[in-house]
């Protein structure tokens, strides 16, 4: 009886590159407001693929493929108001599936509500231009969110042995001034 016969079939690319572009069945990790070194505050959500829809033909090229990979999306206070688009959330929300006129009191409680809801969301492969260093990175717009096709989760958390970004002890985060910003 052999010890081993080769079969590499299940072998998987390791391959942490940008997503491409396509929808994507995710869950909302987790949500939290960010600021930069220069005081540019954002509320930045934590989007996983989703691993419970690997049995789901349609999801072959997208989430069985890329489950369990993040991707994160900033929201930027605007520079002339120092408010969020607050019609941008409308979508996310609308989205995971919060009742037509509830009313959500704090920042706090609008994360609550985000954290663990589903939603298919259109993840865009773009270029990033930043001090003539050119990336791949992945684009999400709160338009992009839209009803899961599978509202029930089964979606089993991955310990992250990287540093969490949102912990402020990330020395890798990126260091955006606001004459980067768009807005």
């Amino acid at each position: 009886m052999a010890f081993l016969t080769t079969d590499y079939k299940e072998n998987k690319s390791n391959d942490y590159g940008v997503l491409p572009t396509g929808n994507y069945e995710m869950i909302i990790a987790k949500a939290q407001e960010t600021s930069t070194k220069s005081g540019a505050e954002s509320l930045q959500i934590e989007l996983i693929v989703r691993n419970d829809l690997d049995g789901v033909p349609s999801l072959a090229e997208t989430n069985k493929k890329y489950h369990n990979r993040h991707v994160f999306m900033d929201n930027w206070k605007r520079k002339k108001t120092n408010q969020y688009d607050m019609q941008g959330f409308q979508y996310i929300l609308d989205a995971i599936g919060v009742p037509e006129g509830t009313q959500i009191n704090s920042i706090e409680d609008f994360l609550n509500v985000l954290s663990g809801k589903v939603a298919k969301v259109y993840v865009k492969k773009d270029k990033n231009e930043y001090n003539g260093d050119v990336n791949d990175v992945n684009r999400v717009a709160p338009w992009n969110f839209s009803k899961s096709e599978y509202p029930q989760s089964n979606h089993q958390l991955k310990e992250n042995s990287g540093a969490d970004p949102f912990s402020g002890n990330n020395t890798s985060a990126p260091n955006v001034s606001d004459e980067d910003l768009p807005f």
